[in-house]
Parts: C-alpha cells; sequence; structure tokens
C-alpha cells in the first residue's frame, strides 16, 4: 500500500507498508542498516512506524527509494532470504535507470538470473547486466575492473552453470603464477601444493557454488581443472569453459599462447585489473597489449568495470575511487591530493 502527503513545496512523502510483518527484520536489516543505506544513497529520510515507513525527500528520489523498498520485499518473499550484496545490487540496478524504465529494468534482472550450482546469480549492476549478455553472446570475452567488481566469481559462476547444464564438458581454470621462477621453487611441496596460493580465489568462488566434496570430485575426475599457464601449451582445449584469471600479469607470449588454445565449443574469459600489473619494471602486461591488438574483432566481447560496479563491501568502491584518483595525478598533483584528504582521528 502506498500513501502519498505533500507536507509542503520543498518536501514530499509517501507512506509504503508490508503485508508480511514476519519479513521486515530481513528488510531493515540488522538496527535499520538497510534503511540508512537507502537515506545515504538517495538523499531522503525513512521513519519506520511497525510495518509501515514515512519516505521524506525530493519528490523523484522518494519514489525511487520506494521502488528499492519494494523490489527488496518481493526478493525476500521469493526467497525468504537476502543479504548485504543483493540489497547493493537492486539498489545500483535503479540508481543507473531511467525512472521510466525502473520497475522493467529491475524485472529484466530478475530474468537474466541463472543457477550456478547451489547459488542464483543475478546482475548487481548495469555493468553486470552488459557482462551477461556478453558472456551469452561472445566466444571469447575481455573482463578488466578494479577489486570487488565480481569478475572471478561471475566468470566462474557462468562456467559451473554451463557444466552443470552439459553445454560444455569441462571447466579449466588457469592464472599465471607471477613469482614462478625462484620463489616457487623454495617454497614446500608438490607442484599442486607450491600453485594453490596463487589460485586460491578460484577456489573460493567454486567453493561458493558447489558442495567441498563435489567440488573435490569434479576436479580428480576431470571436470573441473585448475592448473597454472604454464600447462596450456600445446593444448587444443575444446568443449570448455576456459577462465584466465589475473590476466594482466600475463607476457606477450603467454597471453598470444593462451588465446590460441580456444577449440570447438569452447567460451573463453579473460579477467584483469590493469592498475595492479605484478609483472617486473619493464615487462609489457599481456592483457593491455591484447585488448589493442584484438580491438576490432567483433566475434570478441570487451567490457570495463569501474569502481562504481564495486559490489563487495562498499567501503572497498570508496578505496578504489581514492586509489584512482591519486594514480592519475602527477607530480605536485599528488601532494596537493594528500592534503586535501581530510584525515579521521
Amino acid at each position: 500500500m502506498t500513501k502519498k502527503i505533500k507536507n509542503n513545496p520543498q518536501i514530499y512523502s509517501k507512506i509504503i507498508s508490508f503485508e508480511d510483518n514476519l519479513v521486515l527484520p530481513m528488510i531493515f536489516g540488522d538496527q535499520d542498516k538497510t534503511l540508512k543505506m537507502l537515506e545515504n544513497e538517495f538523499n531522503v529520510s525513512i521513519l519506520p512506524r511497525g510495518n509501515f515507513l514515512k519516505i521524506s525527500g525530493k519528490e523523484k528520489s522518494v519514489n525511487t527509494t520506494g521502488v528499492a523498498l519494494e523490489k527488496i520485499y518481493e526478493e525476500v518473499l521469493k526467497n525468504k532470504f537476502i543479504n548485504a550484496g543483493e540489497i547493493n545490487g537492486i539498489i545500483n540496478i535503479i540508481k543507473d535507470s531511467n525512472m521510466k524504465k525502473k520497475e522493467d529494468e529491475v524485472d529484466y534482472v530478475n530474468s537474466i538470473g541463472f543457477t550456478a550450482g547451489r547459488r542464483l546469480i543475478k546482475p548487481r549492476s548495469k555493468k553486470q547486466i552488459e557482462y551477461f549478455n556478453l558472456v551469452k553472446k561472445k566466444e571469447m570475452v575481455f573482463c578488466c575492473g578494479p577489486a570487488g567488481t565480481g569478475k572471478t566469481y561471475l566468470a566462474v559462476a557462468f562456467a559451473v552453470s554451463m557444466l552443470k547444464s552439459g553445454a560444455v564438458d569441462k571447466i579449466i581454470l588457469t592464472r599465471p603464477a607471477v613469482e614462478a621462477g625462484e620463489r616457487l621453487g623454495f617454497l614446500p611441496g608438490d607442484l599442486k601444493e607450491k600453485i594453490d596460493p596463487y589460485l586460491r580465489p578460484i577456489y573460493d568462488a567454486l567453493n561458493d557454488m558447489l558442495s567441498f566434496s563435489e567440488v573435490m570430485k569434479k576436479i580428480e575426475t576431470g571436470f573441473i581443472e585448475i592448473a597454472p599457464l604454464a600447462f596450456m601449451r600445446g593444448r587444443t582445449l575444446s568443449n570448455a569453459f576456459i577462465i584466465l584469471d589475473e590476466a594482466q600479469n600475463t607476457t606477450s607470449v603467454q597471453m598470444k599462447m593462451f588465446m590460441t588454445r580456444l577449440g570447438e565449443n569452447s567460451k573463453m574469459i579473460i579477467n584483469g585489473d590493469l592498475s595492479q600489473v605484478d609483472l617486473p619494471s619493464g615487462t609489457k602486461s599481456g592483457l593491455r597489449e591484447s585488448i589493442k591488438i584484438l580491438g576490432d574483432i567483433e566475434d570478441i566481447g570487451f567490457i570495463e568495470f569501474g569502481n562504481k560496479d564495486v559490489v563487495r563491501n562498499p567501503l572497498v568502491s570508496k578505496i578504489v575511487k581514492n586509489y584512482e584518483k591519486f594514480e592519475k595525478a602527477e607530480g605536485v598533483g599528488k601532494e596537493y591530493f594528500l592534503k586535501s584528504v581530510k584525515k579521521n582521528d
């Protein structure tokens, strides 16, 4: 139920209610955390009274907040659960959408979600919607962006979904071991134990979608292969979903070698963050070079996430944004930036 109240020309208010009181704690969040988040995002005030909420502020902001709350309520009723990331996703999609298309946009997000093992995966930003569509249409996709934008997680989710549906026979996950020379040799254990620390983010994503026993079984039977990039040389990867993570740390030779492994009925995703290149000084990033060389091939998809697409803890977005400003500044500009930063005691 919605009731509109006009107190004065400057303040517009709307009252919304929820029929199911039992789900309100999930909607409002611990100590009304979700309501506070909405207040900050849309510059409104929200006053809870039982199963009613009074939203006040500029008319457009109040209406936008109402749409967000209604969508959050629908998700809770449907899934009996909602986490902070899903709430952030709803807010991001609605903020980026045109007011007239807002409801259609969020409904569209619901329709393009897919199941990856035990997880229901939905886009949490406009860029992620674009990413979903690119992966559906293209055999090869380059995905660049800062930490926390879901690059690795979504790529693994696409792979798990296609493996479960029978669209591919296996998943191949790889990334360069940047320190694979002298330092790797000094680490204890066999090759797998030496390499595993570099592949931990991939394991984490898999274990979020599949049970630990299922992941281990699929690795043992070859349905999931996790290996360092050097192991790809000389192979043809057919009927597979192939993911190269941390691609900014490949050399030009490695990147060309990897891309030319693509076989029939396969899909390849290449992830990287060009702001975090760990290669030795003077070594060109194969990711940066390949994007320039291959940019005119229509069969390849390219997408770049920014700090506003961060779907991890919202604080990560602020950290990334400040680092971007600092790194873009030159010389004296860096000093001015550091002086302008307000320090909190």
